[in-house]
């Protein structure tokens, strides 16, 4: 095959049967969609390409910039496509969490600024997060960007409406799935399958999948940030389910050691919870049925990621003292304190967030430490003494907690989180400062 530009390679994924004796499924033939095989990696591809494609007519003669809210796969296929059309690209993020892909960004040729958001995904009501204000700027006229604008952009699910989906149904001879399950980041893919294979077929069911409150998967949003997605709509889903970090990586190494597919976290999770939610029909079916997951992207770029929650895959001793092992249960019932009472704290106050965040807005007297730099500073004991009252702090109080519960079992009788982060200091009208 021949193609004259390498955006010709995107979309035709392979679709492959998973072989019943590694899934256990009895009545159901079970298949995995290969986005990981698009040219740029991941199933972002399609999306990224039907965003940026209607955009590039004298960009470059105007000398913009393309520009994307993304700190994953979207932002590196759109790297690439910026690249080929003569552009710069920008990725604005709140944080960049894998270290591979910030890595990758910048062999790319991309800048990357990291803003002081809430969470990765905008909240566009919340006019006061810096990620929003940026969003509104990127939409205003003669910016000097090109925003492909992935949260919001109808193309990114019409991308697989028209492509990914009709080809899922063409590879099975012209059926749609029995069920589709989907991990659900932007709700481009989840949704825009969802859309083709339910107007070809009204009654294929559609299970997406989310992270928990305080878990973090690779292109999985939680079931919090998933609200705040343009694209989201609830109402293409039968049902909302979660998928915990664990599983994931168990539905990984399940694809890579007995299928071949060197599937990352997001494919692990949705083969988990794929077998899953089959399991609870399987037994009771008479007839044959299908369904198809989506192997998102390949494994390689989240090796630090796997490392850290799973180092015995990689022949390294057990990190007892490492922040992934602290249960959702731990960090519910971590010790923190309020706005008032923290306002009266004077003992040491870490700021857990990037430094791009600290130095944009933070607690007057805090230290910044951030919360890679601070998992591998309890990998040799505990920081501090532990007569020093330590508050430790982050965007919403969700990761400060884990590390309070974390230090409280190492033996830290004096540290706290302060409950609702820095956004609620901020919203309880508390003092910020800016560096």
């Amino acid at each position: 095959m021949r193609y004259d530009d390498i955006t010709d390679v995107i979309g035709n994924t392979p679709l492959i049967r998973i072989d019943p004796a590694v899934h256990g499924l009895a009545n159901i033939d079970l298949y995995a969609k290969m986005e990981m095989l698009n040219p740029f990696g991941s199933v972002k591809d399609r999306a990224a390409w039907a965003m940026a494609r209607p955009l590039l007519a004298g960009a470059r003669e105007r000398g913009d910039t393309m520009v994307e809210l993304s700190s994953g796969n979207t932002a590196k296929a759109l790297a690439v496509i910026a690249g080929r059309h003569g552009l710069p690209f920008k990725s604005v993020t709140n944080r960049m969490k894998v270290p591979e892909i910030k890595e990758l960004l910048l062999l790319l040729g991309a800048a990357i600024e990291e803003l002081p958001g809430q969470a990765e995904c905008l909240d566009p009501t919340d006019t006061e997060d810096p990620l929003t204000r940026m969003h509104q700027r990127l939409a205003s006229t003669g910016t000097g960007y090109v925003h492909t604008d992935q949260y919001f952009n109808e193309l990114n699910m019409e991308a697989h409406r028209l492509g990914t989906g009709p080809e899922i149904i063409k590879d099975l001879d012209g059926r749609a799935p029995d069920y589709f399950v989907a991990c659900v980041g932007t709700a481009g893919s989840s949704g825009g399958v969802a859309r083709a294979l339910r107007e070809h077929t009204p009654d294929t069911r559609v299970i997406g999948l989310v992270a928990g409150k305080n878990d973090f998967i690779p292109g999985i949003r939680t079931i919090d940030e998933v609200h705040e997605v343009g694209l989201f709509d609830p109402d293409v889903y039968d049902s909302l389910e979660t998928v915990t970090a664990h599983e994931a990586i168990e539905g990984l190494l399940s694809l890579v050691r007995r299928s071949g597919i060197l599937a990352g976290p997001t494919g692990g999770g949705a083969y988990f919870g794929a077998l899953r939610h089959l399991r609870t029909v399987d037994a009771g079916l008479t007839e044959r049925r299908t369904a198809v997951f989506i192997v998102c992207d390949r494994v390689e770029s989240y090796l630090s990621y796997l490392r850290s929650r799973r180092p015995d895959l990689f022949a390294l001793p057990a990190r007892p003292d490492s922040v992934d092992t602290v249960t959702a249960a731990e960090a519910l019932s971590a010790p923190a304190i309020g706005v008032a009472e923290a306002r009266m704290w004077t003992g040491l106050v870490v700021d857990l967030r990037g430094p791009h965040a600290f130095r944009a807005l933070h607690i007057d007297g805090s230290v910044n430490i951030t919360d890679d730099v601070f998992a591998a500073m309890l990998a040799g004991g505990l920081p501090f003494s532990k007569s020093r009252p330590v508050l430790l702090v982050c965007p919403l109080g969700e990761r400060s907690a884990r590390y309070t519960a974390l230090l409280r079992r190492m033996g830290h009788p004096s540290v706290f989180s302060l409950s609702g982060g820095v956004i609620a200091w901020r919203d309880a009208g508390a003092e910020l400062v800016r560096d």
